[in-house]
């Protein structure tokens, strides 16, 4: 039995973009174990995918605070440590960054990876046995696929598969609801709070209730901001990705800003409305086996009428 281990730690767009490359890196290699190191914040949701055996936790994020007392150096140092305990077959640092290649050369066994060409931090490549040139203008999820099947021989085939069971994470049967995704990181990918209203007034018609996820304090407020001036909205609790996984699997449909949790529902094929204004979805858009409605671009957000056509066209 062969040990691959996968690098991909950040952000959860990236980490569900890996998901199909693992489900396909699975079938490969039906005997082999697969391990992925992956931000703590993403651990509960890789650990929803079938395909994977171990999960190991890193916190990048939480170190970069206070990278250099005593308590983190001491995490640091059992993390690199638990990525040395078990020598791999084939490591695949399928993130491409310096931090992500310094990992996998702690790591024991054939570290493989993007060319210096392929990768926004070209000097990453140097820390790699085996270097794939992967063209930058594909899309993400493409970029991952390629590499991994480079990594271990064969060719991607077919849609990607996330590796996810919607069926599996809903809830039980209740009262029909739409998740709105309006929180997003980047101030220029927000859709305005005035075009969630209007078009949560436009949708109510039909009886929908919407349920509004948050991250921090800040989307917090603004979930209750939007949610106040709807009929029927509600802000969610704050839980751990495995559990927000499952609420967007129980939704009628999501509409959603160009956000991590935009690419969740793509991946487990729920009815999805995307919104893009400060980003272009060619490189990023989300893909699914579900309906899909991409709409907008870069400088260029779609009008709430708009939306509301393309919600009437998922139903």
């Amino acid at each position: 039995m062969s040990d691959i281990l996968f690098i991909k730690t950040s952000s959860l767009g990236d980490v569900i973009h890996h998901m199909p490359a693992l489900t396909e890196a699975r079938r490969a290699r039906p005997d082999a174990r697969l391990s992925w190191a992956v931000e703590e914040a993403f651990a509960p949701l890789v650990r929803l995918h079938s395909g994977v055996d171990e999960v190991i936790p890193v916190a990048w994020r939480r170190w970069r605070r206070s990278l250099y007392s005593p308590a983190t150096l001491g995490e640091i140092g059992n993390s690199l440590r638990s990525i040395r305990a078990r020598r791999y077959d084939e490591i695949i640092d399928s993130q491409g960054l310096l931090r992500s290649a310094v990992m996998a050369r702690v790591a024991k066994g054939r570290r493989q990876g993007y060319d210096s060409g392929s990768i926004r931090e070209p000097l990453a490549s140097l820390l790699y046995d085996v270097r794939h040139n992967v063209s930058r203008d594909s899309h993400a999820i493409e970029r991952n696929r390629t590499l991994t099947a480079r990594a271990l021989g064969y060719a991607p085939r077919g849609t990607p598969d996330y590796g996810l069971d919607r069926a599996g994470l809903m809830p039980k049967a209740g009262k029909a609801y739409a998740v709105l995704l309006h929180a997003t990181a980047r101030a220029q990918k927000q859709w305005p709070e005035d075009n969630w209203v209007a078009l949560g007034n436009m949708l109510a018609r039909d009886g929908v209730e919407f349920v509004l996820p948050w991250g921090t304090d800040d989307e917090r407020m603004r979930a209750q901001r939007i949610a106040a001036r709807l009929a029927a909205a509600r802000v969610s609790e704050r839980q751990p990705l495995d559990a927000t996984a499952r609420l967007i699997a129980g939704a009628s449909f999501v509409v959603g800003v160009d956000t991590g949790l935009l690419h969740v529902a793509a991946a487990l094929g729920v009815p999805l409305v995307a919104i893009f204004a400060g980003s272009n979805p060619g490189l990023t858009g989300p893909i699914g086996a579900g309906p899909i409605a991409v709409l907008g671009t870069q400088d260029k957000p779609p009008s709430v009428e708009e939306v509301a056509r393309a919600v009437a066209t998922l139903k």
